[in-house]
């Protein structure tokens, strides 16, 4: 089984790529199970765990002290890769496999890498503006009323040295009232942003959700905090 096999993950923040074998037996050791991750052309490994204990000699370099399993998860099946601070470089397919004395699979997870953060809200001289530091590709910007209606905004761009945007978005007054909650949406091709901020002050709350592109064009969704994708790998008999 698996649930999304095109994860995105943010460039800079860690992302953790979950793959599970699910066994019948309750008896396998960490000694038993051996788990292997590799990435389409690249020479060596990423990952390979073997005998209880990380197996390490043919590791490439770009994953050095970046990558890591969690023995206690192995032993139950769970053989989930952390790969700390995601760079553009790590962007393709992976194979997670799997074994243990009675069991076995594979997955291919092909990851894809972006930048995005949720936006913060200002309320000032009766303008409300809307600042998100991180986005990569650039994206595009829409604002909507309390009854759904779009509404005209400003927005500007700044791009860094690595080449990511910082978007300011901001709504004029003539658009904007005091106490109504108004939709902001920032997207590009791999990532949603979707944000309700209601104007209570000076200080706007904000409520941001996720959506992740996915294959078919279906939508994987998560919220803010929830950054890690669910993979699974079928029970071989």
């Amino acid at each position: 089984m698996s649930t999304n096999t095109l994860p995105v993950g943010n460039l800079g923040e860690d992302e953790l790529l979950s793959c599970y074998l699910y066994t019948q037996s309750a008896q396998a050791t960490l000694q038993q199970v051996s788990v292997t991750w590799e990435k389409k052309g690249l020479t060596g490994l990423v990952y390979k765990y073997k005998n209880g204990a990380p197996d390490l000699g043919d590791q490439n370099s770009q994953f050095k002290v970046r990558t890591q399993l969690f023995p206690d998860a192995v032993v139950t099946g769970n053989a989930s890769l952390l790969l700390r601070t995601v760079r553009s470089s790590d962007e393709g397919e992976y194979t997670c496999s799997i074994s243990s004395s009675d069991a076995g699979g594979k997955v291919n997870i092909h990851l894809r890498t972006a930048a995005f953060s949720a936006p913060t809200f200002k309320f000032s001289n009766g303008i409300l503006a809307a600042e998100a530091s991180r986005w990569l590709p650039k994206p595009n910007v829409t604002w909507s009323g309390p009854d759904g209606n779009i509404l005209q905004g400003n927005t500007n761009f700044t791009q860094n040295s690595a080449g990511i945007f910082s978007v300011v978005s901001t709504l004029q007054s003539v658009n904007v009232s005091v106490s109504d909650t108004y939709t902001y949406r920032i997207e590009n091709n791999l990532v949603t942003a979707i944000s309700k901020a209601t104007i209570t002050g000076s200080a706007v709350p904000g409520n941001t959700y996720f959506t992740y592109s996915a294959a078919s064009s279906l939508l994987a969704s998560t919220y803010l905090s929830m950054m890690t994708s669910v993979l699974c790998i079928y029970h071989l008999t």
